[in-house]
């Protein structure tokens, strides 16, 4: 019998809609995602949103950071992705933590897995990033799992809050670090392209995740090899070719 890995929809359902985005998570968990992965970034004034990209020129065609603005500001921008949709969701605006956490609250069995970005870290410092963070999600936080490259602000999340945490790394022998080391992540992120071509995929007690991938050939084939959850922008595609392979 064919088992396949766990989907996490990378950004919502990115393939077909702007990245983490209210309308791409829900798009996303409609089209069967249990799993989800977004990126959160604090505003000049200290409100938390949803955002990946450490200036917002290709999703909003705005300059600077979204450090540089207030909310008030980034309430007035949309995060539309123009290259990729042109018009389309041209209305799409960027989403805040809090509204998030609605979408969580209606979709109680959806797992969320959210990256504190290292320029909200840089910029505000890990302490005052956390405690923000967490303090909004603290109605789900059964459904949280916090991310991130920086491995400090994981400790600080382990140590000081007890929340589950996945260390994220670009390359498959960083894992080797004294600090994951020290850190033990339930969960260890990683560029797929950078895993070894043979043999089983493992690192200590953490379960493993990797991204990018929209190939249900190769998710397979990982999955076979140790890797529990596969990130994916084509979440729709892939749960429903999976699925097809499953049922031969």
């Amino acid at each position: 019998m064919i088992i396949p890995p766990k989907l996490i929809a990378h950004r919502g359902y990115t393939q077909h809609y702007p990245e983490n985005t209210l309308l791409g998570l829900e798009a996303a968990i409609e089209a069967g995602a249990e799993y989800i992965e977004v990126d959160i970034q604090l505003s000049k004034d200290q409100v938390v949103f949803l955002f990946h990209d450490r200036n917002l020129q290709r999703l909003c065609g705005q300059k600077g950071a979204l450090h540089d603005y207030s909310a008030a500001e980034l309430s007035r921008f949309k995060a539309s992705d123009p290259d990729r949709f042109a018009y389309k969701y041209v209305d799409t605006p960027i989403l805040t933590l809090i509204g998030l956490v609605g979408l969580m609250q209606r979709h109680p069995m959806v797992i969320v897995f959210v990256e504190l970005k290292r320029s909200s870290l840089e910029k505000f410092g890990h302490e005052l990033m956390v405690k923000k963070v967490l303090s909004i999600l603290q109605p789900v936080q059964s459904q949280c799992v916090m991310i991130s490259y920086d491995i400090a602000a994981l400790a600080h999340v382990r140590d000081h809050h007890k929340w589950p945490v996945g260390a994220v790394i670009d390359e498959w022998q960083e894992r080797s670090n004294k600090a994951i080391e020290s850190l033990n992540p339930q969960y260890l992120f990683c560029d797929l392209d950078t895993l070894p071509k043979k043999g089983p995929v493992k690192y200590s007690s953490s379960r493993i995740a990797v991204f990018e991938c929209t190939d249900p050939v190769v998710a397979l084939a990982l999955h076979k090899r140790g890797v529990e959850f596969v990130e994916t922008f084509a979440i729709g595609e892939m749960h429903e070719q999976l699925q097809m392979m499953v049922k031969k």
